[in-house]
C-alpha cells in the first residue's frame, strides 16, 4: 500500500464532502457513549469506564461483536436530549471532515416501540431536530434523514409482518418538515428478502420520500433485483454483490441507479475478505453510479476522509477520480433541489480552485 503524497492527503482532506450511508447509532464516538452512560447511569452496562477502553472495545472482531456494541449504545439513547446531542456532535464531525451534507441512517421503532424507554416518536423527532439546528447555526452542514424498517424485526419463522414498516413510514411521513428524505430498509438481509415490503415503499414513494433499501450486502444479486423490481429503489445501500451478476450490473448502469458503497464495512464483516479485493473500482470502471461513505465509523475504525484515502491507497485513484466520486454523492443526494444547487456550486468551484 503506497505511501499518498501530502499534496493528495490535503486535497482529500479539504474536498468538501456529502455522504449519504451512515447510521446514526453507528456514528457515536466512545467520548459520547460515556456521556450517556454517565447521564443515565448506567456506566456498569459498559465494558471501560474510559474512552480509551470503548475504543479498544469497539475494534471489531466479528459480527456478533458488531451487534452487542450496537445494541448496548441503542440502550443509551433514552431522551429528545439524548438525540440532540448525537445530532450535535455529530454536526461537529462533519465540520473536523469539511463534510457539508449528511443523510443520516435512524431506526425509530427500535427506540420508541422495541424497548420500553419511554420514547415517543414525537421526542425523536424534536431531538433530531433540535440537534440539526443547532448543527447548522454553528458549523453551517446541512442534515437530512433517512428512516429505516429493521427488516429482520419483520419475520417470523419466515412470515412477514407489515405492521413495523407501516409504522416507520408514519413515522417518516410525520418527520418531513423536520428533514426526512427517504425511506430505508436495514437489518439483516438473510431471510428478510425486499419483495413484501412493497406496499410500505410505494406508499412512502407516493409521498415524496426516496426509496433507498439496504441490499446486496449480505445477501447477492437477488435482494438487489428485489429492491429495483418491487421497491422501485432511488438508491442501493451497499450494492456491492451485484459484481455477481452481469446482468444486474447492466441494469444498474443503465438506469444510473446510486449505490451507497462503504468500503471499510465490507470488508469487516467479511462481505469481501480484504479491501483489495472489493470490487469498487471494478464497478466504477464498468460504469455504475458509485458514491463512497463510511456506515458506521467508530465500531469500524473510519471515517469519510478514510474512505477517501481507501480510495487513493487501495484502487489507484487521484484527485480528478476522487473529486468525480464525491460529486456523486451531491448529485444523489434527496435534498432539495435549491440546497442541492447550492452544494453543487460550491463543490464545483472548490474544485475549479484545486484543480
Amino acid at each position: 500500500m503506497n505511501q499518498l503524497p501530502d499534496k493528495l492527503i490535503n486535497f482529500i482532506q479539504g474536498m468538501p464532502k456529502a455522504e449519504i450511508h451512515i447510521h446514526l447509532e453507528g456514528a457515536i464516538q466512545p467520548e459520547t457513549v460515556l456521556k450517556l452512560a454517565k447521564r443515565h447511569k448506567k456506566l456498569d452496562t459498559l465494558p471501560s469506564d474510559n474512552a480509551e477502553g470503548l475504543r479498544r472495545w469497539f475494534t471489531f472482531t466479528d459480527f456478533p461483536h458488531f451487534v452487542e456494541i450496537y445494541l448496548t449504545i441503542q440502550d443509551l439513547i433514552r431522551t429528545a436530549d439524548d438525540f440532540a446531542l448525537l445530532v450535535y456532535e455529530n454536526g461537529a464531525d462533519m465540520a473536523a471532515q469539511n463534510i457539508r451534507y449528511r443523510e443520516i441512517t435512524v431506526t425509530p421503532y427500535t427506540h420508541t416501540d422495541y424497548q420500553d424507554k419511554g420514547l415517543s416518536i414525537d421526542d425523536v423527532l424534536r431531538g433530531l431536530e433540535d440537534g440539526r439546528s443547532q448543527a447548522k447555526k454553528e458549523f453551517g452542514v446541512e442534515i437530512r434523514w433517512v428512516f429505516d424498517v429493521p427488516r429482520n424485526f419483520c419475520f417470523d419463522n419466515g412470515r412477514y409482518d407489515h405492521t413495523i414498516a407501516e409504522k416507520t413510514l408514519d413515522y417518516a411521513l410525520q418527520g418531513k418538515d423536520v428533514g426526512v428524505v427517504g425511506f430505508g430498509l436495514g437489518g439483516n438481509e438473510v431471510g428478510c428478502p425486499p419483495e413484501p415490503f412493497a406496499p410500505a415503499f410505494e406508499k412512502a414513494k407516493a409521498n415524496g420520500l426516496l426509496s433507498v433499501p439496504h441490499a446486496g450486502e449480505t445477501v447477492g444479486p437477488a435482494s438487489v433485483w428485489g429492491s429495483l423490481n418491487a421497491l422501485q429503489a432511488d438508491r442501493i445501500g451497499h450494492g456491492v454483490r451485484a459484481i455477481e451478476d452481469p446482468g444486474l450490473l447492466a441494469t444498474l448502469k443503465v438506469q444510473q441507479i446510486p449505490l451507497e458503497i462503504n468500503p471499510t464495512s465490507n470488508a469487516c464483516l467479511n462481505v469481501f475478505a480484504s479491501l483489495d479485493a472489493h470490487p469498487f473500482r471494478q464497478l466504477d470502471d464498468r460504469g455504475l453510479f458509485v458514491t463512497v461513505n463510511s456506515d458506521d465509523p467508530p465500531l469500524f475504525n473510519t471515517s469519510l476522509v478514510q474512505e477517501y484515502t481507501v480510495l487513493a491507497q487501495h484502487f489507484g485513484y487521484d484527485a480528478a477520480g476522487l473529486a468525480r466520486i464525491a460529486r456523486n454523492a451531491f448529485v444523489a443526494a434527496g435534498v432539495k433541489p435549491r440546497v442541492k444547487t447550492k452544494l453543487l456550486k460550491e463543490f464545483d468551484a472548490w474544485v475549479a480552485q484545486n484543480r
